[in-house]
Parts: structure tokens; sequence; C-alpha cells
């Protein structure tokens, strides 16, 4: 803020003083004459150290190259995990399945296995191998109780991703042919299954011991099977097939999911992103995803504005569409239970702007964040009971965010407090633990976080991966990023020097129309084993250099000796640097420090500036 020492008459100079030691991240959207001062216009590849502190971001590192881009990470507890590369998934250096979509995926555990969703099929990794769900789904029995000419009780419904269902029916002593349900059969063969006095099941091949007619859908015994050895209990189980063209695509398409179910468990998987069923999702069996029962969806919304993504807030599932539906872009449904049959009815429509990107979904803290052509935005607990939404959260970021080129491509990530959206060699980061109250900007948003951004990261797909943060690329490369803030070495990207940067907005003092001469600068450099900065002053557009020292704030470590870089200084504080500046007679300046030296950490503490104001500026 400015400080203003001296206050004589209106024509004697006055000195002021500009402090900034808290540093808030960036402001791409106001200009730099009207960004804040805790606010940079260009922090390049600043991040937040602590709250209200920055530093240069650490470096990545090239740890293996695959063939094909890198689609997707999966990680199932206890077992090696899964990388996705163009059509394969690799296991370490094996491949173990090759026939992936070449298109992101993503994963969901149930019941110690991983479900993976490519938009290509349904795909299920025990630890071992990696299999189609539709090639080993669950079975379901439609009818119980059933007579041999028809009827019985209804008890679960087909199965959208796999044509085979099983029937149980109650024998009679003269009755041979066995009427199925759903016909005709399709050419797999038929199973049969008699019960026997001891309670077990006599399994039969077809053609050895009964005949089916496919187009009739019947299945005939050489000898009646009779009644059933136990009193009321049925003693005939017959496993047939069934194919209705399309149904095993509904779910093998789809790409988008999310785990949700009854009171807000999570042990249903929801998916969605079919390209021919844009508006419909539809939900697992209970902690079965292989099961996936024919009358198990929804339809949401217009038929041509499509589901781009998922949250749960408050216990409850909201369905995000894009701008299509412009009245009906966040569905918002509960879980319950209807006849002792799980239902998800809609209990209400938010109005708002569309979700754009399907890759962009997660949750800072507990609020549930997504990309729009508007920005990130949020749904808070208070927007799920009410009309509509307006929670915007990328206000200072949007402006560069939102020239980006294909924002539906952007990939999200939290790590340690932080959202992470990258697209196009960028990522946009939102703090978590940084965030202020509403913006004058932005009035409907219950507060904005605290912005940075990074370049020089391809990211196609990010993860975590031992507690450090990952990212594959759309050349096959997984890179890692450091996380050892204090080691020099980790100040690289694979090799390559970071340039880094904070940017002050245009100062204009008290009186914009007054002339200012700027004649100190000083900044507050966190010290470290090799480090040191490089300041400018902006004036009518030109940037020209007021000092470098890539000296004074070193310090020595005989852990991280650099003999090129020794100093006999043992203070790690932070260092102040600067000097006599001289910018006459202009009425506002910018200033800006930076470091683009390879393996050398940049962290900044404070920035001083002086300037005194007399007469009036003329251009």
């Amino acid at each position: 803020m400015f400080k203003q020492t001296n206050m004589p008459g209106a024509s004697a100079p006055t000195l002021s003083q500009v402090k900034i030691d808290t540093f808030l991240g960036a402001d791409l959207t106001n200009s730099p004459a009207n960004a804040d001062e805790n606010r940079s216009p260009d922090c390049e590849n600043m991040i937040r150290d602590v709250p209200g502190k920055v530093r240069k971001r650490m470096g990545w590192q090239v740890k293996r190259t695959l063939d094909g881009r890198i689609n997707g990470y999966h990680a199932l507890m206890g077992h090696d995990p899964l990388v996705h590369a163009g059509t394969k998934l690799y296991k370490g250096d094996s491949v173990v399945y090759s026939d992936a979509n070449d298109a992101r995926s993503r994963s969901w555990e149930f019941g110690e296995k991983l479900y993976i969703a490519d938009g290509k099929a349904l795909l299920c990794y025990d630890g071992t191998a990696v299999t189609r769900v539709d090639a080993d789904a669950y079975i379901p029995t439609l009818t119980i109780a059933r007579a041999p000419n028809g009827g019985g009780e209804e008890y679960e419904n087909a199965n959208l991703i796999c044509p085979k269902y099983r029937e149980q029916f109650l024998g009679t002593a003269e009755d041979k042919t066995y009427q199925m349900s759903l016909v005709p059969l399709d050419g797999t063969p038929v199973e049969a299954e008699l019960l026997q006095t001891d309670g077990s099941w006599k399994p039969m091949a077809e053609n050895s011991g009964f005949t089916v007619n496919r187009t009739a859908g019947t299945v005939t015994f050489t000898t009646a099977p009779g009644v059933s050895p136990v009193a009321g209990q049925d003693n005939v189980k017959i496993t047939a097939s069934h194919t209705v063209e399309g149904y095993a695509d509904r779910v093998n398409k789809c790409r988008i999911g999310i785990q949700f179910g009854v009171n807000g468990a999570t042990d249903r998987l929801f998916l969605s992103g079919s390209p021919q069923l844009i508006n419909y999702d539809w939900y697992s069996g209970l902690n079965e995803p292989t099961y996936w029962g024919d009358q198990a969806y929804s339809v949401l919304g217009q038929s041509d504005s499509a589901i781009v993504g998922y949250s749960i807030v408050n216990a409850r599932l909201a369905a995000h569409k894009d701008s299509t539906d412009s009245d009906r872009n966040v569905i918002v449904r509960e879980g319950t239970l209807v006849d002792n049959k799980p239902a998800f009815p809609i209990v209400n429509i938010l109005q708002g702007e569309g979700a754009i990107g399907p890759y962009s979904f997660g949750y800072l803290g507990t609020e549930p964040l997504f990309l729009t052509k508007l920005g990130v935005y949020a749904i808070t607990a208070q927007d799920i009971t009410g009309e509509k939404y307006s929670q915007s959260r990328s206000f200072f970021l949007n402006g560069n965010l939102l020239e980006e080129n294909g924002l539906e491509e952007a990939f999200a990530l939290v790590y340690k407090d932080m959202y992470w959206l990258c697209l196009n060699g960028r990522a946009y980061i939102l703090d978590g633990l940084q965030a202020t109250q509403t913006d004058r900007s932005a009035p409907y948003s219950t507060r904005q976080y605290a912005g940075f951004y990074c370049t020089n990261i391809p990211a196609r797909v990010l993860w975590e991966q031992d507690g450090a943060l990952w990212f594959g690329t759309a050349d096959g490369r997984l890179c890692a990023f450091a996380n050892e803030p204090s080691d020099p070495l980790n100040y690289n990207d694979n090799g390559e020097a970071i340039y880094a940067c904070w940017r002050t907005p245009d100062l204009s003092g008290r009186t914009f129309y007054r002339n200012k001469t700027f004649s100190r600068f000083y900044v507050a450099l966190a010290s470290a084993l090799a480090t040191g900065v490089r300041a400018w002053g902006r004036v009518a557009g030109i940037w020209e250099e007021l000092f470098s020292d890539f000296v004074t704030a070193r310090y020595f470590s005989y852990a991280h000796l650099i003999y090129s870089k020794f100093t006999y200084s043992n203070d790690d504080t932070p260092r102040t640097l600067g000097d006599k500046i001289r910018l006459k007679k202009v009425d506002k300046a910018g200033f800006k420090v930076e470091n683009g030296v390879l393996n050398e950490p940049f962290g900044l503490d404070s920035i001083g500036i002086e300037f005194v104001e007399t007469g009036y500026y003329r251009a």
C-alpha cells in the first residue's frame, strides 16, 4: 500500500512508499494499471510457497517414454498401476491390454477391482489382467417361480452390457418344453441346471438332454424335469442369450462417470458420455459395475444438450450439461429407495453457465470446480437448493484462460490444496489456501481463489504418484515434478532453465496526473544455495534494467555444494537487495523482478519502492 511520509503544500514534493509483502498470485484479467498491488499482471512460473509468499515452481523430469499419447493413469490399491498410452495399457514394462481406445480414460475402484472407461469398452483390472466387462459380466435372473409356459415373478432386469440372462422355473411332471422370456435367442450355447434332492444343481449341455428352438425361444428336454424335489423351490435354471443391437454400446461408449448411490453412498458407478445418447446416463448394480440394468438409466434435459460431467454436493448428484440447454444446465438428483429398489429422482434444476470440459472436474477442499466458457465455476451447498448458480472462481486468470484454444480439452487435477488446469502447454492454478471475499469485478461470487500461471507444462493428463505430481504428454512422455524445494537441482525442466518473474502493477501514486520520480527499489529475496534476481523498470512501454544481483542471497551448505556458486555466507534468512534508481518525471511506472537461470530457486518475501510526487505531468 502507499504510505505518504510528508504532506506539505500541494506543489511541494511528497515522498511515497510502496511495500508489497503479501503476494496473492496473478491478475491476468485487469489491466496492469488497475490490478491490486498484491497481484501481478505477469508472474509466469511463480507459485505459492507459504500463504502470502511466492517462489519459482519446481521443474519436471522425463521418467519414461511410451508408444502413443498418454491417455490415463489408473491406480488399484495394493497393485501395480496401469498407464494408458495410445491403444495399450502398460503394467510396468508389460502390455496387459492392447485394444483400448486412443482417447483419455477414467477409472473407479470397486471390490478390489478397477473399472476403466475409455469410450470404446468398459474394462476391468484385477491387479493382474485387464478384460472387457462385457466378456464376463453379471448374468441377471429375470424371473423366478416361472411356469414352463411363462409367467413367474419379475426379479431382475436384463443386463445392457451382456446378452446372457437366466430364468428359474418350477417344473412339472409332464412338461418338457420351457419358454424363455426374451426371444429370439442368439447363437450362444444355452445352459440348463436341474435341482437335485441334496440341494445341488446338475448342469446340462445343449443337445445333451435338451434341444433349443432359438426363433421361438423354447428349450425342450428329452425327459421332463419333473416337480421340484424341494417343495416351493425352483428346480430348473436356464441360461440363454438375447442380443439387442446397440445395448452394450450404451455402456461401453461412455467416457465420463462418478461413484454415487442411495443416500450419497459411493457404491454404484454412474456413466455417461455416449456419443449417440448424449443426455442419458446409466447406473450399475450395487457394488457391481458388471451389471447395468436395462431400466437403470435417466434422461436428463434436452436431447441436443450433452452431459459433460458430475459433482457431488451435499450427498446429492449434480449432472452438469453443456450450454445448449440454457435453462437446465445442472440437474440435481438424490439417491433413495422406492419399494426397496434404488431410485434417483430429480430434486432440483439450476440455471447457470454450462460446463465445457469433461476432464476439468475436481474438488478443492469440499468445493466442486468445473470449467465453463466463462472460466472455472463452483457449485456450493447454498446453490444446490436455489434456482441458479453464479460462483465464478477464476476471475483473476480468465484474461488468459479464456483466450486459450480448445478449452474442452483442458485436464484438471487437485494436488496439495491446488487445482491445476492444464492445456496447450500451460497450467492455470487455483490456490485453495488463499481466497479473498467477493471481488467487485465478480460481485455474485462469494470468493475468488488466488491464481497462478505456469508455462512449459505439456500435460495431457495429470495424476499423483508416490506423493509427487506427474503428467503424461501427447508424445508419450511420463514426467514427474520434483517435490523438494530446497534442492537447486530441482529447478529445471528436463535440463532446461525455468524462467520466472513477478511484475508489479503500474504505480501511479496518489494523484495520477502528478509527476513521479522513482528513486529506490528493493526486493527481499528468499535465500537459497544458488539464487539471484534481475530487476527491471517500465516507463512509456519500455523496460530498462535497474540492477541485478546473483551473489548476495546465496548461503553455504555442504549437502548441496555447487563450487561455481560457492559462498561463505551462512545466512539463510531473506536478503534485502536493491539500489538507487532514477525514473524521472513520469506519470506511472511498473517494475519486474525475474530469474531465468538454470537450477536456481527464486523466492520473494517483499518488494519496496520509493518515489516522490511533484508538479503536474506533461506528456
